[in-house]
């Protein structure tokens, strides 16, 4: 485990070199796109979701990443570590104030660690999330929990940014294809210790790519997934600067008839309402948060406080990944993010 921490911190370093560009008016094509993209540096399908269950409501996560490692392009052997996975998952027991979280790693090994072109299907070993006619799937026992969920869409695929071209510095370069798929509805069985419930909610999914996705004075972002009790989407993030300050802003938000909007940096702001200090590592998150998006206000509230992941064995970083309540210009559910605290976030 941490040979593999080592070799993506290393990766931070090495795969800026001889990867594909993010380029402004490419057109996002699907199915295909729904699947990997090994000629960028680093990848991730990303599913959270609110569930309601007889032990309460729950909150959950499911998050794979492929990362590419250019400098083993050349390498001799089946062996060579030329892509990466990792995978991590929580789940929010919001009634015992309780939270699971798990994670994997492994280098791509055909049949046991993969991530498919042409279509979602991304495993490593028993994790799993696949696409299929009927929607995704994702199959994650993991340590004192299991998530076995169906997630079928109910909505367009949302482009976010311009076409699915979305900025993420004041550079052209700094950008990423992003595209979510927000209204889903999700059905299975979660276990959690030795009980097993049937559950039921809405989710939302998020699959991003780049080579640069951070400019070179960023520390992390925060971010929002929300699904609107109309049937409207928001997505709506900041890039914070390590001063502190928003290095850059987005935000998308379509209503209710699928009409969709995008909004630039200069009507999209994150102001903290209310701070959470970690017992296990120390750090504050900001996990109440007031989000303004060309004039309409969002207020976000966690249902618990206590959702921070600690991925420092796969990914090397600690975040906060909570499950929220959205009020004020409207209300819903959804999932706000929190990187860099308490490091600058260190990406391909």
């Amino acid at each position: 485990m941490r040979r593999i921490a080592a070799l993506l911190a290393a990766c931070a370093v090495i795969c800026a070199h001889a990867l594909d560009p993010v380029t402004p008016g490419y057109t996002l094509r699907f199915p295909g796109d729904r699947g990997a993209h090994p000629g960028f540096g680093v990848e991730w399908w990303y599913v959270t979701g609110q569930l309601e269950s007889p032990r309460g409501p729950l909150g959950f996560q499911v998050t794979f990443f492929r990362v590419r490692n250019a400098k083993a392009d050349d390498a001799p052997g089946r062996f060579a570590p030329r892509q990466v996975l990792f995978a991590h998952a929580a789940l929010a027991d919001v009634r015992a104030g309780r939270f699971h979280h798990d994670q994997r790693v492994g280098r791509e090994m055909e049949g046991l660690v993969e991530a498919h072109t042409g279509e979602t299907d991304v495993r490593i070993d028993d994790w799993s999330f696949v696409r299929s006619a009927a929607g995704y799937h994702a199959e994650i026992p993991g340590d004192g929990f299991t998530l076995a969920l169906d997630l079928a869409p109910t909505q367009a695929v949302l482009l976010e940014g311009d076409r699915g071209f979305s900025r993420k510095g004041p550079a052209e370069g700094e950008a990423s294809y992003y595209y979510s798929e927000p209204h889903l509805q999700a059905k299975g069985r979660v276990r959690i210790g030795a009980e097993s419930v049937d559950v039921q909610g809405e989710a939302w999914l998020d699959h991003e790519w780049s080579s640069a996705y951070l400019a070179p004075g960023a520390a992390g972002w925060d971010w929002l997934g929300a699904n609107l009790d109309d049937g409207a989407a928001l997505m709506a993030f900041r890039i914070r600067g390590k001063d502190g300050g928003t290095v850059w802003a987005s935000a998308t938000l379509r209503a209710r008839d699928g009409s969709a909007r995008s909004f630039g940096p200069r009507e999209v702001s994150f102001l903290p309402l209310r701070r959470w200090r970690s017992a296990a590592s120390g750090v504050e998150y900001p996990v109440a948060m007031q989000v303004d998006v060309a004039g309409r206000r969002f207020r976000l509230e966690p249902l618990m406080d206590s959702q921070e992941l600690d991925a420092r064995a796969t990914a090397g970083t600690l975040y906060w990944e909570g499950a929220v309540r959205v009020d004020g210009a409207a209300s819903g559910r959804g999932y706000l993010e929190l990187t860099g605290y308490a490091d600058p976030l260190r990406l391909p």
